[in-house]
């Protein structure tokens, strides 16, 4: 799925949007080294930003999550949960931004009004494999990628205040989320597997404490190491265990102390 090149965001009909109501999408990657966010670059204007957008009048949340991702970065998400409500109410916006519109055509005036209400902002998180994605920036945007968390650039609005609050929620909640089958490829290594946990709660994991606890709960089903013609031991792989890992994500795995 592509990005729409015929919907603009910013050109959207308000009388048909619900007011000073947003949704925010934080999305989260893992290349096996970094936890990675995907972000938007605004065309032709040195401003990055959360993939974003309004909600319609007949739109429930979610759906309008699920919209808003798809049209702005071409991913359309099996895993996209709220997390958070941003309404402190000074939010109004960034300055840079409302300059831009103002320096644009009177067909951004509309809009213009519209975005200088305060905005309540639905924070929404979602995880997922790297490689299962290929996003691409909508008709508004020069880009869409992957940036580390520890190179992020300044945001517009508070959208590092979103970012910031997305991890604090992935961390505090690391024992029931499925955060495994969705930041992972199909296979993967012991080492890549507790890096991903290290990332997230940073900090360092015992690797043995680790490993012993990770087979202990019978939800990695452990493959024939591969042949790789090296001098160096090849490590296992391992797959998940849905069934089994399903069931301890229910009840709470409880296994990073």
């Amino acid at each position: 799925m592509k990005a729409s090149k015929d919907y603009n965001v910013f050109e959207a009909d308000t009388s048909k949007l619900m007011p000073g109501v947003s949704i925010d999408c934080v999305v989260i990657g893992f290349d096996l080294q970094e936890l990675q966010i995907l972000l938007l670059k605004l065309k032709e204007q040195d401003m990055w930003m959360l993939p974003g957008g309004f909600i319609k009048l007949e739109e429930d949340m979610d759906q309008a999550a699920t919209r808003i991702l798809e049209e702005r970065t071409g991913i359309k998400l099996p895993y996209l949960k709220q997390f958070h409500t941003f309404g402190d109410v000074d939010r109004r916006g960034d300055t840079r931004f409302h300059e831009l519109f103002k320096n644009q055509k009177h067909a951004f005036s509309k809009m213009l009004i519209f975005l200088e209400q305060r905005f309540i902002s639905s924070g929404y998180l979602s995880l997922v494999d790297m490689q299962d994605c290929d996003p691409t920036p909508d008709t508004v945007s020069d880009e869409c990628k992957w940036v580390p968390v520890n190179e992020l650039p300044e945001l517009l609005y508070d959208h590092r205040e979103i970012v910031d609050k997305a991890l604090e929620q992935l961390r505090s909640r690391i024992n029931y989320m499925p955060v495994g089958f969705s930041l992972l490829p199909e296979k993967f290594t012991m080492k890549e597997f507790q890096t991903m946990y290290e990332k997230i709660l940073g900090r360092s994991l015992d690797r043995g404490n680790f490993q012993k606890k990770m087979l202990k709960l019978g939800f990695l089903d452990r493959h024939e190491k591969q042949l790789t013609g090296g001098a160096h031991k090849a490590p296992y792989l391992y797959t998940f265990n849905q069934k089994r890992y399903n069931e301890l994500v229910e009840r709470g795995i409880g296994y990073i102390s």
